[in-house]
């Protein structure tokens, strides 16, 4: 048992909740968020006594200190909260645009702010920034999504600097095959994907969770941005 602490935002559904899973029958415990307080007791629940749930929406910044106020001391931050936005710079919707960037660049922020006093500020503590692959393999209505996950690098690297020994890295998944978003798609939209990696498969949501723990635990991993795609780029 390792006893570590970790808080994994956006652990209560998806990838997310694949992250806190695994964690915890490695043996650490779990902190788990999401919007909804019923929510993350449900999930927490479920997950047994090594978890709890706690309500923080990231994309309300000005309310993270609270939310996050009784959270104790951490060995591990896993920021992997997201939403999907389909935005066309034809049809731009400010709104939209606006609540994405405030929650991934302000929101994700915020978070490690409001919770400095409570990192243990050794090597062996890891923060993982979730991205994505749009950062550098556009699709159309991705301009607010690829700004995005790109400005996710810039937060990596200004982060890893002034958190020392502390290390951050940020992970980009590309398509998750398994995950609930990609595996409802019709079987001839995630051929096609498949077709463009060198392997013929599509990432999967265990791909994912090996890399967080790669991320969040390898002490000589800091500033670094992982792609995860089964190399469909190379193709």
């Amino acid at each position: 048992m390792t006893e570590r602490t970790i808080l994994v935002v956006g652990g209560s559904a998806g990838i997310g909740l694949e992250i806190a899973r695994d964690l915890i029958a490695g043996g650490d415990r779990v902190i788990l968020t999401s919007r909804s307080a019923e929510t993350a007791a449900r999930v927490a629940a479920d997950l047994g006594p090594a978890a709890t749930g706690l309500a923080v929406d990231v994309s309300e910044p000005e309310q993270i200190v609270a939310a996050l106020a009784d959270v104790p001391a951490i060995d591990g931050l896993v920021l992997g909260a997201i939403e999907r936005d389909a935005n066309t710079i034809r049809d731009y919707s400010i709104e939209r645009a606006r609540r994405l960037i405030t929650l991934k660049l302000i929101g994700y922020t915020e978070v490690i702010h409001a919770l400095l006093d409570r990192l243990q500020p050794s090597n062996e503590t890891g923060i993982v920034l979730f991205g994505g692959r749009a950062k550098d393999a556009p699709y159309p209505g991705s301009t607010t999504v690829s700004t995005i996950n790109g400005g996710i690098e810039g937060l990596m690297n200004t982060l890893a600097l002034e958190l020392a020994p502390i290390r951050v890295n940020a992970l980009h998944p590309g398509i998750v095959g398994d995950s609930p978003f990609w595996a409802g798609k019709p079987a001839a939209v995630l051929e096609g994907y498949q077709s463009r990696t060198p392997g013929g498969e599509l990432a999967t949501m265990t791909d994912i969770v090996d890399a967080v723990r790669f991320l969040l635990f390898n002490r000589g991993v800091s500033a670094h941005s992982l792609n995860v795609d089964r190399g469909w780029r190379i193709t």
